[in-house]
C-alpha cells in the first residue's frame, strides 16, 4: 500500500511531460509521412506507367501473334480444302478405276464366252477350233484371228453345194445307201435308184426322205442347175429331229383344252339345243298373226263376236289366246277390259321367255370358263418352268395350249349364243308388242259398233 502511494507522484509527472512533449513529436512524425508519401507516389507513378508500357507492348504483340495464328489458320484451312478436294477427286480416280476394271472383267468374260460358244459352234459343223487351254493367258486376239479364220473356212465350204456318200432313211422307214447333196448347211437332198427328194434331220446326224420328187431335179441340183420354183425343206441343225407336223381335228383341239374345254362344249351345246327349243316356241306362239287378227277385227265390226271367238279357238298361238280372252270380257268397262288383257299377256309371257335367262347365263359363263382355263393354263406353265426351265419348248405346249384353246373356246360359245339369245329376246317382245296391238285393236272396234254386238257368254 505504501509503495503505490509513492509512485503516485512519478506517474503524474510522466504524464504532465507527455502531455508537453507530444504535439512537438506529432509534428516532426508528419511532415516525415508526407515527405515518404510523396517519394512513394512518385515511385508508385513510376511504376505504373512502366506497367502501362509493357500491358500496351503485351497487347501489340498479342495483336501481333493473333493475326500471324489466324492467318496461319487460314492457309491451314485452305491447305485442308485444297487436300480434301484432292482426296475426293482421288476417290472418284478410284470408282472409276474400279468400274474399268471391272468392265473390263466383264468384257474379258464376254470374249472368252464367245469364243468359245463360236469355237462349239464351229465344232458342231465339223470344222474343230484349238481348245483355249492350248492358249497363253491372255493371248485371246491370236485365238480370235484362228476362230475368224475357221468361220470363214467353214462359211465358204457349208454356203455352197458339195456331195457326199451316205446313208438316209426312205419315208417306209427303210434305211438306203445313196449320194446326199447338201445345199449349204441348210437343206439336203437324197439320191437313190428307188427314190429321191428333199431329206429332213431324223436325229442324231441321220437323215430321213420328206418327200419324192423326180431323179433328174436332184442331178441338176448337183451340177448347179436349180429348177423354179425349188422345193426345200430348211433345218437348223442336222442333229434335232424333225416330226412330221399334222392338223389337229376338232376333237383334237377340244381335248387339248382340257376339262374346262369339254365343260365348255357342253355347254355349248346345252345353249344350241335351247335355242332351238325357244325359236320353236315363239314361231308357234306368233304363228299366222296377222291374218287371225284380220279376220277376228273383220267379224267384230259384223257384230259377230261368237264366230270370231271361235275363230280364235281353232287358232294356236299365244296372240289367238289373248284375243279370245278379249272377247270374252267386251262388256266389261274398258279400264278393266285392260287389265284383263295385260294380265292375259303377262300370263303368256311365260312361255314366251322360256329358256331366256338359261341361254343368256351361258353366253357369259362361257367366256368366265375360257379365262379359268387360261389361267389354269399359265399356272401349269409356270410350274414347268419353275421345275424344267425353259430350255425345251415342248413341255410348255401342253399348258400353253390349254391357256390358249379354252379361252379360244369359251368365245366361240358365247358370241353366237349371245346374239342369237338377244334376236330372241327382241323377237319375243315384238310377239307381246303384237299380242297387245292385236287386243287394243279388238276393243277399239267393238267400242265402235257396241250397239250392234251379241255379247258372248262367258
Amino acid at each position: 500500500m505504501s509503495r503505490n502511494i509513492a509512485l503516485r507522484p512519478f506517474c503524474l509527472s510522466m504524464a504532465v511531460l507527455l502531455l508537453f512533449t507530444l504535439p512537438v513529436g506529432l509534428a516532426g512524425a508528419a511532415e516525415g509521412l508526407a515527405e515518404a508519401y510523396q517519394k512513394e507516389f512518385a515511385f508508385l507513378e513510376t511504376q505504373k506507367r512502366e506497367l502501362q508500357r509493357r500491358l500496351s507492348e503485351s497487347r501489340d504483340r498479342a495483336a501481333a501473334d493473333e493475326a500471324a495464328l489466324r492467318t496461319a489458320i487460314d492457309a491451314s484451312e485452305q491447305r485442308l480444302l485444297s487436300l480434301e478436294a484432292g482426296n475426293d477427286r482421288l476417290n472418284e480416280l478410284l470408282l472409276e478405276s474400279q468400274r474399268a476394271i471391272e468392265l473390263n472383267q466383264d468384257r474379258s468374260d464376254t470374249l472368252a464366252a464367245t469364243l468359245d460358244q463360236g469355237a462349239q459352234s464351229l465344232a458342231d459343223y465339223g470344222f474343230p477350233v484349238a481348245d483355249a487351254s492350248t492358249f497363253d493367258e491372255g493371248d485371246d486376239a491370236r485365238r480370235l484371228a484362228l476362230l475368224f479364220a475357221r468361220a470363214t473356212e467353214a462359211t465358204r465350204i457349208l454356203s455352197g453345194i458339195h456331195r457326199e456318200e451316205g446313208r438316209f432313211f426312205l419315208a417306209d422307214g427303210r434305211q438306203v445307201s445313196g449320194e446326199i447333196v447338201h445345199l449349204g448347211n441348210i437343206a439336203s437332198f437324197g439320191l437313190n435308184p428307188n427314190a429321191a427328194g428333199p431329206l429332213a434331220p431324223a436325229g442324231e446326224g441321220a437323215m430321213k426322205l420328206r418327200e419324192e420328187m423326180a431323179p433328174g431335179t436332184v442331178q441338176d441340183i448337183a451340177r448347179g442347175e436349180f429348177p423354179s420354183p425349188l422345193r426345200l425343206f430348211l433345218y437348223e441343225s442336222a442333229d434335232k429331229a424333225v416330226g412330221d407336223s399334222h392338223a389337229k381335228d376338232l376333237l383334237q383341239t377340244i381335248d387339248s383344252g382340257g376339262v374346262i374345254g369339254w365343260v365348255i362344249v357342253a355347254l355349248g351345246a346345252i345353249a344350241v339345243f335351247f335355242i332351238v327349243l325357244r325359236a320353236l316356241f315363239l314361231r308357234a306362239a306368233g304363228l299366222s298373226t296377222e291374218r287371225l287378227i284380220g279376220r277376228v277385227s273383220a267379224l267384230v265390226a259384223e257384230g259377230r263376236v261368237d264366230d270370231a271367238l271361235a275363230q280364235c279357238k281353232q287358232a294356236k298361238g299365244a296372240t289367238s289366246r289373248v284375243l279370245a280372252a278379249t272377247l270374252r270380257n267386251l262388256d266389261r268397262e274398258r279400264d278393266h277390259l285392260e287389265d284383263i288383257i295385260s294380265e292375259s299377256i303377262l300370263h303368256e309371257s311365260g312361255s314366251l321367255n322360256r329358256f331366256g335367262s338359261f341361254i343368256m347365263v351361258i353366253a357369259a359363263v362361257s367366256p368366265l370358263l375360257g379365262l379359268l382355263g387360261t389361267v389354269t393354263g399359265m399356272i401349269a406353265t409356270f410350274d414347268v418352268i419353275t421345275e424344267f426351265g425353259t430350255g425345251d419348248p415342248k413341255l410348255l405346249s401342253g399348258g400353253i395350249s390349254t391357256a390358249l384353246v379354252t379361252t379360244e373356246l369359251g368365245l366361240v360359245v358365247a358370241i353366237p349364243t349371245l346374239i342369237f339369245g338377244n334376236l330372241l329376246s327382241g323377237w319375243s317382245n315384238r310377239i307381246k308388242d303384237g299380242m297387245e296391238k292385236a287386243a287394243l285393236h279388238v276393243t277399239n272396234v267393238a267400242l265402235n259398233v257396241r250397239p250392234q254386238i251379241t255379247l258372248a257368254a262367258a
